[in-house]
């Protein structure tokens, strides 16, 4: 994907939401090598393939739109955004920001030098799949128009969701979004044999899963977090934490934070564990 347009107009902007998305954000390349980029992009064993360039104005601009051309030319997957503003709209953001236009001259007002940049990217606008005007969009709409168009086609794991598991005897963990309490389930730390154990071994794990009340807990807490997890993307959440605890972070808690985890990736979600208090 291709973010160009306007100076002023939100390219950073557009940019910081699809990077929340899970997209790799390359900022400022120079046309030139945007070929060599969608090459490493396409290559069979490239680790990333979800790349969003933003170029913008400089230079070099003469020579985004051959380079775009010619990517498309060559079969590559390929959508340009392009993000413009009414230009007394953005002589007021350059003038709040006191920024220089990138085609700023001594013989230009600030006004006379937007409207030879929309001049010379006329033809890189009408090579656009999305146009997005930003003059009556604040931050926040800009990032829900971007939510509403490319949230669907984001990487997967564009929010970055963890679930947790600890002791409380350990302390709360920072940073945390949802923290549940697990300690009302029967304790294994009771049971002789299964103390040394932890919540990742068989016989822990069938102890914890096998209480009438264990069931009835996990099938709330699916359902909240199945509801949950796609509103807190629409939001445009970047990072979810999602705590388990119970008395000391080594069984029952590791037992539910695995139970729902399983339960999460099996709805399509995308997810990594971690046990923080399991070695203690």
């Amino acid at each position: 994907m291709v973010i160009t347009g306007l100076s002023g107009a939100g390219r950073s902007q557009a940019a910081d939401v699809l990077e929340d998305l899970g997209w790799y954000i390359i900022d400022n390349l120079p046309p030139a090598l945007i070929g060599s980029v969608a090459d490493l992009a396409d290559a069979p064993d490239a680790t990333i393939t979800n790349v969003v360039l933003v170029v913008g104005t400089g230079p070099y601009h003469s020579e985004a739109l051959p380079a775009l051309d010619a990517l498309r030319r060559q079969g590559n997957r390929l959508r340009i955004v392009f993000l413009e503003a009414a230009t007394d709209e953005l002589v007021r953001r350059y003038e709040s920001t006191r920024r220089r236009h990138p085609l700023g001259a001594e013989d230009r007002t600030l006004g006379e030098s937007i409207e030879e940049e929309r001049r010379v990217l006329q033809s890189v606008k009408a090579e656009a799949d999305v146009v997005i005007d930003t003059t009556e969009l604040n931050v926040h709409q800009l990032r829900s128009r971007m939510l509403d168009l490319f949230a669907a086609d984001a990487p997967a794991g564009g929010m970055q969701t963890t679930v947790l598991s600890f002791g409380y005897k350990h302390g709360l963990p920072l940073d945390t979004d949802l923290v549940i309490d697990c300690r009302f389930l029967p304790n294994p730390h009771w049971v002789e044999a299964l103390r040394p154990q932890t919540g990742l071994d068989e016989p822990v794990r069938d102890y914890v899963l096998a209480q009438p009340l264990t069931t009835e807990f996990l099938g709330q807490i699916n359902g909240l977090l199945t509801t949950l997890l796609p509103a807190y993307v629409a939001e445009g959440k970047s990072y979810l934490t999602v705590a388990f605890g119970c008395t000391g972070g080594r069984h029952r808690s590791v037992t539910i934070a695995e139970a729902v985890a399983g339960a999460l990736r099996d709805e399509g979600f995308h997810l990594r564990v971690t046990h923080r208090d399991l070695d203690r």
